[in-house]
């Protein structure tokens, strides 16, 4: 008998060939991104003045969960490429330079763990946290 005729009817996998799409969501990548982005030491909080202030009446009302995954960071995924922005409020006596290259290292290495690459990160620092125990009183 001939190999044709013994595997008639068997499913042979394919080699080489999609069978499905995956994708990733911008929210997933934004979750990811700012996890590694507040885990950076110098890093306050991240997110603009507005959403900080919508995130403290959430807090005050008993919903201080929602929302905070994201705050701060928007990504745009295309395939399998990522561009992230992250908006971060500085502790006091941090070097700006230092916590931003932090951030933007933690973040690539975070993202692309989950197989993405990672194009850009954009970081803006949107504000400082004076209120630190131990920041001089003077900076």
């Amino acid at each position: 008998m001939t190999d044709a005729v013994e595997n008639a009817g068997a499913v042979q996998p394919a080699t080489g060939v999609a069978r499905g799409v995956t994708s990733v969501s911008d929210e997933v990548v934004e979750k990811i991104a700012g996890t590694a982005a507040r885990a950076v030491p110098g890093v306050a909080d991240l997110g603009g003045d507005v959403s900080r202030f919508f995130n403290s009446v959430l807090d005050k009302i008993g919903l201080d969960e929602v929302g905070d995954a994201r705050r701060g960071v928007s990504a745009d995924v295309k395939g399998s490429s990522a561009v992230i922005n992250v908006v971060l409020v500085i502790d006091a006596g941090h070097v700006v330079a230092d916590v931003t290259e932090a951030v933007r290292a933690a973040v690539i290495e975070a993202v692309e763990k989950y197989g993405l690459t990672v194009t850009q990160v954009n970081i803006i620092v949107d504000d400082i946290e004076l209120n630190q125990p131990g920041a001089a009183a003077g900076v």
